[in-house]
């Protein structure tokens, strides 16, 4: 995609179009690469832009991905909530939740990244929306988990919500490793227990987290 003769969006329905233009770049970029070797130079070219004329639309780097987080987010809530239903059991209401997880490996990266790096460099006003935008989705989801799982009220589901996330972003890199650790895996299968199946430890944290709760209320 190239625009040698940059020409400024002035309609809502332009603004809006470039915009979505710039996030299409970061994000294939992204699947090809991994969120942390992007940079604002590469998306601006993906796009046909010039970095300027990107930095129109998001004031960073960190603001692109920060915005396709939010996206993740939502889409994820809602194909966790399209696989609830009366009277689940444990099991799966955990499978709903890690399934859908492993089914978005790109959000699982953004997820990794998210505190350490596309919280920072950012406006008030991006964080902002960011942050309404996870909360909203966490209370929604949340909402209908107690609601198909009646054994955890809703701020348990909250909490095991939020620690599903939280296993993603810790388990996705490490489940994903860079070429240099695939080959010493394979010279050294012994090593290989520091490369676990994402599915199966997702799970299998979440399973001890939802039998947890429970136990853990506070007595009286």
């Amino acid at each position: 995609m190239s625009e040698p003769d940059f020409i400024r969006a002035r309609r809502p329905e332009q603004k809006q179009r470039r915009r979505e233009v710039i996030l299409e770049a970061a994000r294939v970029l992204a699947a090809d690469s991994g969120v942390r070797n992007v940079s604002l130079s590469n998306v601006a070219g993906a796009a046909g832009l010039a970095k300027s004329n990107v930095v129109r639309y998001f004031g960073s780097r960190e603001e692109i991905y920060l915005v396709l987080a939010g996206a993740g987010w939502t889409e994820w809530t809602d194909a966790v909530a399209d696989r609830l239903t009366d009277d689940m059991n444990q099991d799966a209401v955990v499978y709903a939740l890690a399934y859908t997880l492993l089914e978005r490996p790109q959000f699982c990266d953004l997820l990794g990244h998210t505190t350490t790096n596309l919280e920072h460099n950012i406006s008030v006003a991006a964080a902002r929306a960011y942050k309404i935008t996870v909360y909203s989705t966490i209370i929604g989801l949340s909402t209908k988990i107690s609601r198909s799982y009646p054994l955890l009220s809703v701020s348990e589901s909250i909490e095991l919500v939020a620690a599903a996330t939280g296993f993603a972003a810790m388990y996705y890199p490490v489940s994903n490793p860079p070429p240099p650790l695939v080959e010493l895996y394979r010279r050294e299968p012994g090593l290989g227990a520091l490369c676990p199946d994402f599915l199966s430890a997702v799970s299998r944290a979440l399973t001890v987290m939802a039998t947890g709760l429970p136990a853990a209320r506070p007595l009286g």
